[in-house]
């Protein structure tokens, strides 16, 4: 179960250079294309701030604009592609992911209602404080909050004597993903013009209003959250085989799954808090990368983390470009490639289950 089909160490290679060429582009390429030379000198003496041979608007829209869209959008790809395949490990269901069992909306609850009513909350808090530096500090605590709320209720509905049933997992988040719309319908009705343009853009989720004040704060998180991740592929690959042999073989099975949701709700609503709701991610990139390295978890989890980077960037450009000068949300663009892919799984399990029957 555990051996790949294709060589791991030439697939670093290649998506490590793969994400190396999307980053330029996604530097130098938009609106305003920025040419590779201005780009590399920027590199190299980021900290300059009088430069002849670079101007100063590709100077601003570099390191104040793209850069920060850049490292949220490298880190939101990375940490919820590492969830998705945590998420899939720790219930042993190749359909698990944040986003269909109510992870995400969850967390878009907690986010959506800072933003709706962080005006009336002010009101209670010391003069020193911003609306905006409210919404930057309590944004990912909601978010995390409703996140793990949901992932409560998910598992407490679809597992029994420690036993995870796919059917119940996959109704309990489409019942949670309903409750959840519902809250988030009712606060955007109550929000004002401003903030319901807000609320449409980033529930179809965005990386264009990424900047360094919220990647201070939701970056570290992301980034600490996904590093831990990787201690638990030993885990992962256990589990493999039945909580049983896990346990049998040394494991804490309930310390480290509890860990592991904790560090996969961390991950999935610091994310939201900043890009919006994503969907789709943490279910398309495991199973590609499945594909060509197989289960192990030791290759799996961090090729993922760099393959959900890759995407969500490549995305991320194509969403700039489709319709420019305008903006297509990339959770849309993601919900557009995602849901067919979602569609040819749940045939593929049918097949499966027919065939064992």
């Amino acid at each position: 179960m555990l051996e790949h089909t294709l060589p791991a160490k030439p697939l670093y290679a290649i998506l490590a250079s793969l994400l190396f060429i999307v980053c330029l582009l996604a530097l130098s390429h938009g609106a305003l294309q920025i040419p590779v030379s201005d780009l590399l000198k920027l590199i190299q003496s980021p900290f300059v701030t009088l430069q002849e041979d670079v101007s100063q608007l590709h100077r601003y829209v570099i390191l104040d604009i793209r850069l920060p869209r850049l490292i949220c959008g490298a880190l939101v790809g990375m940490g919820l592609a590492a969830a998705g395949v945590a998420t899939q490990g720790l219930f042993r269901n190749p359909l698990a992911d944040p986003s269909l069992i109510g992870v995400s909306n969850g967390a878009a609850v907690g986010a959506v209602s800072i933003i709706v009513l962080s005006s009336q909350i002010q009101a209670f808090l010391p003069s020193f404080i911003s609306v905006d530096l409210f919404q930057a500090l309590a944004l990912p605590i909601a978010a995390f909050i409703g996140g793990i709320i949901a992932t409560i209720l998910v598992v407490a509905i679809a597992t029994k004597n420690g036993k995870s049933d796919t059917a119940l997992l996959l109704l309990a988040g489409v019942a949670i993903n309903s409750v959840a719309g519902a809250a988030i319908g009712l606060l955007s009705y109550m929000a004002d013009d401003n903030q319901l343009r807000d609320l449409t853009f980033w529930s179809m989720g965005s990386l264009a209003k990424a900047q360094w004040t919220e990647l201070a704060i939701a970056g570290p998180i992301i980034f600490i959250s996904t590093m831990l991740l990787l201690s638990y592929r030993q885990m992962l690959n256990a589990l493999l085989m039945g909580e049983a042999v896990a346990e049998h073989i040394g494991h804490d099975v309930k310390r480290c799954k509890r860990n592991m949701i904790i560090l996969n709700t961390l991950i999935v609503a610091t994310a939201v808090s900043v890009s919006g709701v994503i969907f789709f991610v943490g279910l398309v990139v495991p199973h590609l990368v499945r594909l060509c390295v197989g289960s192990n978890h030791k290759n799996l989890l961090p090729l993922a983390m760099l393959f959900g980077a890759l995407i969500l960037l490549t995305a991320d450009i194509v969403a700039r470009s489709i319709v420019a000068p305008a903006e297509l949300p990339i959770g849309l663009l993601m919900s557009l490639i995602g849901g067919p892919f979602f569609i040819l799984l749940l045939i593929q399990q049918r097949k499966t289950r027919l065939q064992l029957a």
